[in-house]
């Protein structure tokens, strides 16, 4: 097949969720997951200064009793919120916060990280008109256990805005 026909066949598909989307209760699991990796583990924490030998080294992380190297858990936190923008936050709109932040467990280098997420709340922002504040708890969980979970705020646009 050419690229012309390729393209005729294409139908752009939207999956964006707006304001009005939202209703308190509604829950969504977030896409595949994601399975950290030591790269991504050492690039962030090397990026980010985070110097603790356990994210880096598993010797260290051995002998101070992990099973292997412990993942940065603002990698942890990053990723988890990474899942959840295509469900909640793609039709844009100012982060307003993480708040509620909890860490359960450490996560362990090659675990595989998965997200869901509830509605909380919705109101129509006072100072902006074509959007809506929407408040979410997000849980980060490796298989069924939780281990992280956080309330996140958003400035979410409405279909009128588009």
């Amino acid at each position: 097949m050419n690229v012309a026909t390729l393209r005729e066949r294409a139908r752009r598909t939207e999956r964006v969720y707006h304001f009005e989307d939202f209703t308190v209760g509604r829950r969504f699991e977030h896409h595949w997951g994601r399975t950290l990796t030591e790269a991504d583990n050492t690039l962030l924490s090397t990026l980010t200064l985070s110097y603790n030998p356990v994210y880096f080294n598993r010797e260290r992380a051995l002998a101070d009793g992990h099973r292997d190297t412990v993942v940065n858990p603002m990698l942890v936190l990053l990723t988890t919120i990474g899942l959840s923008v295509e469900d909640l936050s793609e039709a844009g709109g100012a982060f307003l916060g993480v708040d509620a932040l909890t860490f359960h467990r450490p996560v362990l280098v090659g675990e595989t990280l998965t997200a869901a997420s509830e509605v909380l709340s919705v109101r129509r922002s006072g100072s902006r008109p074509h959007t809506g504040v929407v408040t979410w708890h997000t849980k980060g969980r490796v298989g069924d256990e939780t281990v992280v979970d956080f309330r996140r705020t958003n400035l979410v646009k409405s279909r009128e805005a588009r």
